[in-house]
């Protein structure tokens, strides 16, 4: 079981060497803002990559959560698109395993099918160099990966596109819980819908199921059942990177605590 965590991008080899960690996640650049891409490591790019390979650290990229590019406003939309294919571009360059992107919503006033339609259209338009790997969100009554259904109608949009297969699923455990997934039967529902499950976000929450309120809490210190968090990494088999509360010390804490819980 490979575990990580989100860490600075400045240096996120030592953010990795910090947790003894094979894998971490972090943002190039703004996560609030549509300035695009940027490579605060020293080396750039291509050190990065390098460095990495040598280290045997696997480099994940998160979007900038204002990626959007579900929404009928065309004034959202257009630049998310350009900023997904701008962060695709840049997550390739430092060989980054994937692109982790909220799923997006529509306005109270929409269709929801438009939605899944302009995904369709941003998986034609992106030229996917890497995996891009859609997360499951918490809250929104217009949100497009909330709930099963959403999460099933973008990939029956998607089915038919050429770069379908590049399209995967990262399953975030707080996202799920608050947005009153059932995370008993979350992996095989998942699993049904995707056929895949690329990358698991594991963490607690603060709040109670079906809250809707995207707050994280460290691993056994929130509201998600512990027994559950240790089955959906278990069943999940996948990559889990923790976006928990704090620095190295927290998330040495939840990386021992999971591979405990779930080697239990």
């Amino acid at each position: 079981m490979r575990i990580g965590a989100h860490v600075d991008q400045t240096d996120p080899i030592a953010e990795a060497a910090a947790r003894n960690a094979p894998l971490v996640q972090f943002f190039l650049g703004d996560p609030q803002g549509y300035k695009g891409p940027e490579f605060r490591y020293a080396a750039g790019a291509a050190g990065l990559r390098e460095d990495a390979t040598k280290a045997g650290i696997d480099l994940y990229v998160h979007a900038p959560y204002i990626v959007n590019v579900a929404t009928t406003n065309n004034r959202i939309r257009i630049p998310s698109r350009k900023l997904l294919q701008q962060h695709v571009d840049a997550a390739a360059e430092i060989g980054a395993q994937g692109l982790i992107v909220h799923g997006g919503h529509v306005n109270a006033s929409d269709d929801p099918e438009i939605g899944f339609d302009n995904w369709r259209k941003a998986v034609d338009a992106v030229d996917l160099k890497l995996p891009v790997l859609i997360e499951n969100t918490a809250g929104g009554d217009n949100a497009m990966t909330r709930h099963l259904e959403r999460i099933g109608r973008i990939w029956d949009a998607i089915s038919g596109c050429e770069q379908a297969d590049r399209v995967g699923f990262c399953l975030d455990t707080c996202h799920a819980h608050a947005g009153g997934i059932d995370l008993t039967t979350v992996v095989d529902d998942v699993r049904a819908i995707t056929g895949r499950i690329d990358l698991v976000h594991c963490n607690d929450s603060r709040d109670e199921p079906g809250s809707g309120a995207d707050r994280h809490a460290n691993l056994g210190a929130g509201k998600v059942d512990p027994e559950l968090l240790a089955s959906v990494v278990r069943e999940a088999g996948a990559p889990v990177v923790l976006e928990t509360p704090g620095g190295p010390a927290e998330h040495v804490a939840d990386i021992e605590w999971l591979e405990r819980a779930v080697g239990s």
